[in-house]
């Protein structure tokens, strides 16, 4: 078996470089979305909600489950309700927060979790639309979407 040498692709060194650039642009204390942050993920989200369901059950890490994709078809239900009110996430995920918590008492954790497994999946299913700039919007407006749904369990 051949090993790889990341560094020997030139578009992962380019794409890799883009992300720190535009990452350290985006300062680590400062997670609110900006417009720009918005407008990226509404798009983002508008290209990639035909797959959402997949993107879904791949983040759960087994697409072949027929349990696994009606609960991932659901998470993805509510992420895009979350992405047509990413004006007031907090007001729009209280409810599911409640329920998460009281209910449901999901480990927050699994929120941050999951967040990180959309992203990746997300770019497994579209990597010549998630650029740099897509990466960044897309982690802050999901941390956004975890830390309100653990905002009961405070």
């Amino acid at each position: 078996m051949k090993s790889l040498d990341p560094l020997s692709d030139p578009t992962l060194v380019q794409w890799v470089l883009g992300f720190l650039l535009v990452h350290n642009n985006a300062t680590a204390s400062s997670m609110s979305l900006t417009a720009k942050d918005v407008s990226v993920v509404k798009g983002f989200w508008g290209k990639i909600a035909s797959k959402a369901d997949d993107i879904g059950a791949e983040a759960f890490g087994s697409p072949g489950s027929a349990q696994v994709k009606k609960h991932a078809k659901v998470i993805m239900s509510a992420v895009a309700d979350a992405v047509a009110k990413i004006d007031d996430l907090p007001s729009a995920m209280s409810q599911l927060s409640e329920v998460h918590a009281y209910k449901l008492r999901v480990d927050p954790a699994n929120f941050k979790i999951l967040a990180h497994n959309i992203i990746v999946a997300a770019a497994m299913y579209f990597p010549a639309d998630f650029t740099p700039e897509v990466h960044v919007s897309l982690d802050k407006f999901l941390q956004n979407l975890a830390w309100c749904l653990a905002e009961r369990y405070r």
